[in-house]
């Protein structure tokens, strides 16, 4: 996990992470409070987890603050910025803020003879209608020169059968990083995805075992099993102003994988 040595970069800067309570979020949260953001914490349901990642970032001398909201649901979008504006009116006096990473997402192994229709209804209600709703509400309240960076994953290049609906499901957010870039230009805030391949998280626990981590690494060019930090890493590049002439692209952050037949 990042600790609190990062550059400052993002001094002043405040960021919204989706779904940052655990897994690439949390690392994700911690890496833009190290470069100075003040970072609000997303969770769906588990607002300990979220208090967990929060407490950790104020002891390693950053700020940030937990915001519920679960974006299976109708409505979560309004929940959801409700209680963000009600945070930053309380500590900035405005509701307008820096960055969005859209990292929250569901990724059921469920392969396509078997995705039901309230399965196939869930992945889309989390990965792309809520992402949607959540950018939507969030380019209200960007700063100009801001920063939208949204997850999406390898599997839109070399969908993985074990989660058909979820590796359909991620190519829609490769679309709309390339129409918002377009969109948000004149705006100078840079629209970005960013691509991992498996990555030691709970979701995807399967790379933990022998078998797992065999199998993945045989399908990398770099032989190690993928970290969270792995992919703050580059989050956190393209939140900084290093950053800042990069926008519309989908940046594959997966060791290698699957590179050739």
């Amino acid at each position: 996990m990042s600790s609190q040595n990062g550059s400052q970069s993002l001094a002043g800067k405040i960021a919204l992470v989706t779904g940052g309570s655990r897994g690439i979020g949390r690392a994700i949260a911690h890496s833009l409070a190290s470069d100075g953001a003040l970072v609000a914490v997303h969770y769906g349901k588990n607002r300990a987890s979220a208090d967990e990642v929060v407490a950790s970032i104020k002891a390693a001398g950053g700020d940030a603050f937990a915001v519920g909201a679960d974006l299976a649901k109708k409505g979560a979008t309004q929940t959801l910025f409700s209680a963000l504006d009600q945070e930053l009116k309380a500590r900035t006096g405005d509701t307008k803020f820096d960055i969005l990473v859209s990292n929250a997402g569901i990724a059921p192994f469920v392969d396509f003879s078997s995705t039901t229709e309230d399965v196939l209804d869930e992945i889309y209600a989390v990965n792309v209608k809520s992402l949607f709703l959540v950018t939507q509400e969030a380019v209200k309240r960007l700063k100009d020169g801001g920063r939208v960076i949204s997850m999406t994953s390898v599997a839109v290049r070399t969908p993985l059968g074990a989660v058909a609906a979820y590796s359909m499901l991620k190519a829609p957010l490769d679309n709309l990083t390339k129409w918002l870039a377009v969109e948000l230009g004149p705006r100078e805030i840079t629209v970005n995805a960013v691509a991992p391949g498996v990555i030691d998280t709970d979701m995807a626990a399967f790379v933990r075992s022998p078998e797992g981590e065999a199998m993945t690494l045989g399908k990398q060019a770099l032989k190690r099993v993928g970290k969270p930090d792995d992919i703050a890493d580059v989050v956190s590049f393209l939140a900084s102003p290093k950053a800042r002439w990069v926008t519309g692209q989908v940046i594959e952050t997966s060791g290698g994988s699957a590179l050739t037949f």
